[in-house]
C-alpha cells in the first residue's frame, strides 16, 4: 500500500486527506479506521507549540496517522468561513452567530452528518479521479508493505474536534440522539462513510480536544441528549469511547469558568451512562 495526501476542494469545504491506496490498481483501499478532525479558530500567541501546530491541517493529518497506525485514513476539516481568527461552521451548525459561536444544537435536518458525508463523498470521487490519471510508474513509487483490510464492512469512525471544532461534535451528538438506530445498513463505499446513516452508525470514538468558547455551549450538558446518543451508538458498536482532552488554556481560564463547569457536567453524565452500559461506554478525561 501507499498513501495519498493532499488538499481536496469540494463545493462546500476544502479538506486535507491522507488515504491509503494501491499503487498497482491506482484505487483507494479500505482503512482500519477513519479519523475525521474538525479544526477550530486560528490560534496564535499561546506559547504552546503543540496547540499552535494544530492550526496546520497537513500536520494534523500526519499526526493522526502516526497515532492511529499506518492503516488509518485521516480527514481534516477547516471551517469554510472565518471572521478574523474565528471559525464559522455554519454549514454544520446553522445556529452559529457571526463569530461562529452556537446558539444551540438543533438536529432538524441532520445538517452536520448530512454535509460531512456529502463532503467525504465528493472528496473520494475527486481523489479516485486523481489516482486513476497517475502514471503507473509514479503511483508505484515508495510502496509500503502492509495487509489490505478486508472489505466486508465499513471501517469504524473516530471524530475529533479541536477548540471551536468541538461544536461540530456537539451537533453530531445531538443528531445521534435523534437518529433511527440501525444495526445494519447498505454500504455504498468501503473507503469511508458517504451517507448520514453510514457516518452516524460507524462512530465509535469521540474526542474533544481543548474545546472552549467565549460563551456557553462548548460541551453538551443535556442529560436526555447524552443518554439517547449513547444508546444509539451502542446499537452498532460493542464499545464506545468519549475522551475529553484539555489544557489550562481552556479548563483553567478564570475569565471563562463555564468551560470547566460544562466539561465536568458532561463527564458526570457520561460516567452515569458508562455505569448503566455495564462497561460498554468509556468516559476518559485527559489533562495536559
Amino acid at each position: 500500500m501507499d498513501r495519498w495526501t493532499g488538499v481536496v476542494k469540494t463545493p462546500i469545504f476544502n479538506l486535507t486527506a491522507s488515504l491509503l491506496f494501491s499503487p498497482s490498481s491506482k484505487t483507494l483501499i479500505a482503512p482500519s479506521i477513519n479519523a475525521i478532525f474538525f479544526n477550530g479558530d486560528r490560534v496564535r500567541g499561546t506559547g504552546n507549540p503543540v496547540i499552535e501546530r494544530l492550526s496546520d491541517s497537513g500536520f494534523i493529518a500526519q499526526l493522526l496517522v502516526s497515532k492511529l497506525g499506518s492503516s488509518a485514513n485521516a480527514w481534516v476539516f477547516e471551517a469554510e468561513r472565518f471572521n478574523g481568527p474565528f471559525a464559522v461552521y455554519r454549514e454544520f451548525v446553522p445556529s452559529v452567530d457571526s463569530m461562529g459561536d452556537p446558539k444551540g444544537y438543533d438536529p432538524d435536518g441532520f445538517p452536520a452528518s448530512v454535509n460531512v458525508a456529502s463532503v467525504l463523498c465528493e472528496a473520494v470521487q475527486k481523489i479516485k479521479s486523481v489516482l486513476s490519471s497517475m502514471p503507473t510508474e509514479s503511483a508505484a513509487a515508495g510502496v509500503l508493505s502492509s495487509a489490505t483490510p478486508p472489505e466486508t464492512a465499513l471501517p469504524k469512525t473516530i471524530i475529533l474536534g479541536f477548540s471551536k471544532g468541538g461544536i461540530v461534535l456537539n451537533q453530531i451528538i445531538a443528531e445521534l440522539a435523534h437518529m433511527e438506530p440501525q444495526s445494519s445498513y447498505t454500504i455504498q463505499d468501503h473507503v469511508c462513510p458517504i451517507s448520514k446513516d453510514e457516518l452516524l452508525s460507524t462512530i465509535s470514538e469521540i474526542h474533544y480536544i481543548d474545546v472552549g468558547l467565549n460563551r456557553t455551549g462548548a460541551y453538551l450538558t443535556d442529560k436526555s441528549i447524552i443518554k439517547k446518543a449513547v444508546e444509539n451508538l451502542l446499537v452498532s458498536n460493542d464499545r464506545v469511547r468519549f475522551i475529553l482532552h484539555g489544557t489550562p488554556r481552556q479548563w483553567c481560564d478564570k475569565n471563562r469558568p463555564w468551560i470547566c463547569k460544562e466539561k465536568d457536567f458532561l463527564l458526570k453524565l457520561l460516567n452515569e451512562e458508562a455505569q448503566r452500559s455495564e462497561g460498554k461506554l468509556q468516559a476518559i478525561e485527559r489533562k495536559a
